[in-house]
């Protein structure tokens, strides 16, 4: 088998391919341009969503040429597959401002620089709005439409899931401009591989299918699987919601406890997907004599440089080990915080209001649960009377709060 094919087998990537043997033969040959795509339909990709790209990293270094396709065209539909209702419609002013900010993350996981280093294959991102948004209808139905049986499209597991709820017409037309996407592909850059999720599968071989239909060449899909945790939920959830790659979303100290935080039985293998240590190195970790705190650690601090920078995975990592390590005096550089009023300090704050205005509680009802159950801490100090007031008496020596819920979660409180 294809060695690079081998590297995402080996690092848990693979569920199914539409033509292993092909598909190795193929890319034996020689470099072979592959696509992947990803819909703006929000300002921020999150944990979920990133799978894929950790995939097309690892096929970029070894040789292989890489397009993101940014869905500027498909996002203005929205894609039903594994939806269990229809996505709202966005303007197009908020898909092309998603669609940049998207690109931006992106950039972190692969390299779209125009001279890529020695033996990287030549990345590239394109936005599909180039050829859908001002798309013939007429002369689509006739050159592309034609090419589709209803009664196929409705065998596929995605669509069967969606018409049990209801699917909308636009939402029905998707597996039709995502197979139209691999042509266009193919017609421009000679791509001949989709990569996805597994719940892709029925729009990647739609796409194969219209492509040789239309007299083209032989071509291949591969799709990957969905991650979920030790605990059988899905990958990228987290007590705050979704764990997003926007800093303005998530903070980098959120995303660094979100990785530490893991299960033990998910450390290893996060660290294949999530990664670029080699697999060499992440095999040393295996070993049941290691410390898993330290494998925690590990994975954390290189997913948080990859997404956030270094620098910001340096402060994570240390406020993480100060903050734990009950040390009197010990830097929150990293913490995540909000700004309250001195003067709403100085008449003091209400403990339930405080955790509430924090984000560390969603309510106040969440926070009164928090406080008599013995979850909260300001400065250290743990709070069990839901009628406490904060003043600003209690600030440190830096005119902050530290607040604390549960065992892992802090904010910082700074008077201003």
């Amino acid at each position: 088998m294809n060695k690079a094919l081998k590297v995402l087998i080996d690092r848990g990537f693979v569920k199914d391919c539409t033509d292993w043997d092909g598909l190795s033969d193929l890319m034996d040959r020689g470099p072979v341009t592959f696509y992947c795509g990803v819909d703006p339909t929000g300002p921020s990709l999150h944990v979920g969503h990133i799978v894929p790209f950790f995939a097309m990293h690892h096929l970029q270094e070894a040789g292989h040429n890489p397009i993101a396709l940014v869905g500027g065209g498909t996002g203005l539909i929205g894609d039903p597959s594994g939806k269990t209702e229809m996505r709202k419609i966005l303007s197009e002013e908020t898909i092309r401002d998603n669609a940049e900010r998207i690109k931006g993350q992106l950039g972190k996981i692969v390299d779209f620089s125009q001279e890529p280093a020695p033996g990287l294959g030549r990345a590239r991102m394109m936005n599909n709005a180039d050829w859908l948004v001002d798309l013939n209808y007429i002369r689509f139905l006739r050159d592309v439409g034609v090419y589709f049986s209803v009664n196929r499209m409705l065998t596929f597991e995605g669509v069967k899931q969606r018409l049990e709820r209801g699917l909308s017409f636009i939402e029905f037309n998707y597996q039709l401009l995502q197979s139209y996407d691999y042509r266009m592909l193919n017609d421009l850059t000679g791509c001949r591989l989709q990569i996805g999720g597994a719940d892709q599968w029925g729009n990647i071989v739609a796409g194969i299918d219209l492509i040789q239909r239309m007299g083209g060449e032989q071509c291949y899909g591969l799709t990957f699987n969905l991650i979920m945790r030790a605990d059988g939920k899905k990958m990228g959830k987290s007590e705050k919601g979704a764990v997003f790659l926007s800093p303005e979303l998530y903070s980098p100290y959120d995303f660094f406890q979100y990785w530490r935080n893991v299960a033990d039985a998910d450390a290893v293998r996060f660290m294949k997907l999530f990664t670029f240590l080699s697999l060499d190195e992440i095999a040393e970790y295996e070993d049941p004599q290691r410390n898993i705190n330290e494998t925690k650690e590990r994975l954390a601090y290189e997913v948080t440089r990859i997404i956030h920078g270094e620098e910001e995975a340096d402060k994570a990592l240390n406020a993480a080990r100060n903050l734990f390590s009950a040390v009197s005096g010990a830097s929150k550089e990293g913490v995540p915080s909000i700004v309250v009023s001195k003067a709403d300090l100085d008449s003091g704050i209400g403990v339930l209001d405080l955790f509430t205005r924090s984000g560390l509680s969603s309510s106040n009802g969440e926070a009164r649960r928090l406080v008599t159950q013995g979850g909260a801490e300001v400065n250290g100090r743990k709070v069990t009377d839901p009628k406490t007031i904060i003043t600003s008496g209690e600030l440190d020596g830096d005119g902050e709060l530290l607040l604390k819920a549960g065992k892992k979660r802090f904010m910082r409180i700074i008077a201003e």
